[in-house]
């Protein structure tokens, strides 16, 4: 086992004999593999993950009984504000092996509980994906910034668990927080990230930016507005971008306008720049091809739900984003509906090599009072831009 990526390690499931579809499913190699026989895996590993969580919740045994659907895809939907107000559990207490919440210090939290199994595999998949981009380099420091939470005590947000976990990938030379724990919360640290980056051009270890593209984008403000020239960071330098601009819509610029900016401020070529997309409700990582496509990996379906009858819409038309997987076996949550508004296309409609159905992300539906993490942080940049 390579001592600087432990998470493509095995795995087993808790019981072998209940969950031997989702084992074989969460374990196959290639991150976007597809065909008759992947989709009949699939359709068993769902089935295997009705039966567990209708055994041991007695919510989604209710949920189901009602729905009873026909399909083993057509999962009960549960809405990912569902996990807000309560806590369900298809497991004993004894047995959570991590609990990660999904928002700051404002807002209603979802409370997401895992056993080893569920997070361990969610973290394999993307483990999967990076090893198929070639960003497992064990043998390479990198210098990382962090759009993220700077650690502190009892910090249990989803986003910082995956940044810091995304740091697993290759070994650190310096690690710099755009979140700075103050002791009282986190301050966001405009001059500090770009001390940072003049800093890092001036190593000879390639960077790694991940975290919130808010930040990202203030940061180039804050440079330009500085008459600071353009940096040019060293080769293999990779961005991989999360977390959404919630909150900040009315400052939201298009994806290719800020991949242009960090082209030409950072000197990180488009290929080089990763939007990602998850949360703590589905752990799958959804993560953008190098035509920056977000691509369903061989261990999701990606559907969208009409806002008016929740019925399935053909590709091309926009409706909530519904995904679902049978990898978690913690929490009922193998089919979410979350609160985006998202279309899906055909695999084909790309032109990157992969072949699985990509969604596009049109904003979240309605105005609501349940705030991310991406809320909670966008707040901390009142007055910075």
């Amino acid at each position: 086992m390579n001592p600087i990526n432990p998470h493509l390690a095995p795995v087993d499931v808790p019981d072998p004999a209940a969950l031997a579809a989702v084992q074989e499913l969460c374990d196959l190699t290639d991150p976007y593999a597809g065909g008759p026989a992947v989709d009949e895996l699939f359709a068993a590993a769902m089935a295997e993950s009705h039966a567990w969580h209708a055994e041991r919740s007695p919510f989604f045994r209710s949920l189901y009984e009602r729905t009873s659907p026909a399909e083993p895809f057509r999962a009960p939907l549960v809405h990912a504000n569902f996990f807000k107000r309560h806590e369900v559990l298809s497991i004993p207490r004894d047995d959570v092996h991590l609990h990660l919440t999904s928002s700051g210090t404002t807002g209603q939290k979802s409370q997401m509980f895992f056993d080893q199994w569920t997070i361990r595999s969610a973290q394999r998949m993307v483990a999967r994906i990076f090893e198929r981009n070639g960003w497992i380099i064990p043998d390479q420091p990198v210098n990382y910034l962090l759009y993220s939470y700077e650690p502190a005590r009892d910090l249990k947000l989803g986003t910082s668990f995956t940044d810091n976990y995304l740091c697993d990938f290759a070994p650190a030379r310096q690690v710099e927080y755009a979140l700075r724990h103050t002791g009282k919360g986190h301050e966001f640290d405009p001059f500090g990230c770009v001390a940072a980056l003049r800093r890092f051009e001036q190593d000879d270890a390639p960077v790694r930016i991940l975290g919130f593209p808010a930040f990202l984008w203030f940061t180039l403000e804050r440079m330009r507005a500085m008459g600071l020239p353009p940096l040019r960071l060293p080769e293999g330098s990779l961005i991989v971008l999360g977390g959404g601009w919630k909150g900040h819509t009315d400052q939201q610029i298009g994806k290719d306008e800020l991949y242009a900016r960090v082209t030409e401020q950072l000197g990180i070529p488009s290929e080089r720049i990763r939007d990602t997309f998850g949360s703590v409700e589905h752990c799958i990582p959804y993560i953008e091809c190098d035509r920056h496509r977000l691509h369903a990996p061989v261990w999701s379906r990606v559907f969208i739900r009409s806002t008016r009858t929740l019925e399935p819409l053909p590709y091309g038309e926009t409706g909530y984003l519904h995904l679902v997987s049978p990898y978690i076996t913690s929490v009922p949550a193998q089919s979410v509906v979350m609160g985006d508004l998202a279309s899906l296309h055909p695999g084909e409609e790309c032109g990157c090599e992969l072949n699985t159905p990509w969604f596009t992300l049109h904003g979240r539906a309605g105005v609501s009072r349940n705030k991310s993490c991406a809320v909670a942080a966008a707040e901390l940049m009142k007055g910075m831009s």
